[in-house]
């Protein structure tokens, strides 16, 4: 997923589920991709046909990015996987154990990265690990 092409990024996410539907042999960031998509049934049909590779998503009008989701959750099951920021990890296992589910802890901590990244482009300087594990911190004492 080292990719800067928003069409390239997306293709991924059709090939890993096309290859996960035919059973075909996934590598390990394959099989990462179609494990996300299956947890998101509302995606599927999305993802049979290649009809939205170009097409913009605007929060303004009350749409959700679905690539942009599943993306995050990638994203936090490298930082879980890695514990990096040390400590999330930890963090997710607490919220897991509250919420029942490992998706749902996701989904809350989602807010937590989007508002870290948004800090970030904002201010043109990298995340602030520590604000952003400040706020992750918060999910579990909620």
């Amino acid at each position: 997923m080292f990719t800067q092409d928003r069409r390239e990024l997306r293709k991924l996410f059709y090939q890993a589920w096309q290859a996960a539907r035919t059973g075909a042999p996934l590598d390990p960031l394959s099989a990462q991709i179609a494990g996300v998509v299956a947890m998101h049934p509302e995606y599927h049909s999305l993802l049979e046909s290649e009809q939205a590779l170009d097409r913009d998503y605007r929060p303004e009008a009350g749409e959700t990015n679905p690539f942009l989701h599943m993306a995050m959750h990638i994203a936090l099951q490298e930082q879980i996987g890695t514990n990096r920021p040390a400590g999330i990890g930890d963090i997710h296992r607490q919220l897991q154990g509250r919420l029942g589910d490992a998706h749902a802890a996701e989904h809350r901590m989602m807010d937590c990265l989007m508002e870290s990244l948004w800090q970030a482009q904002r201010q043109g300087s990298p995340p602030d690990e520590q604000a952003y594990l400040a706020c992750l911190r918060r999910l579990t004492e909620a």
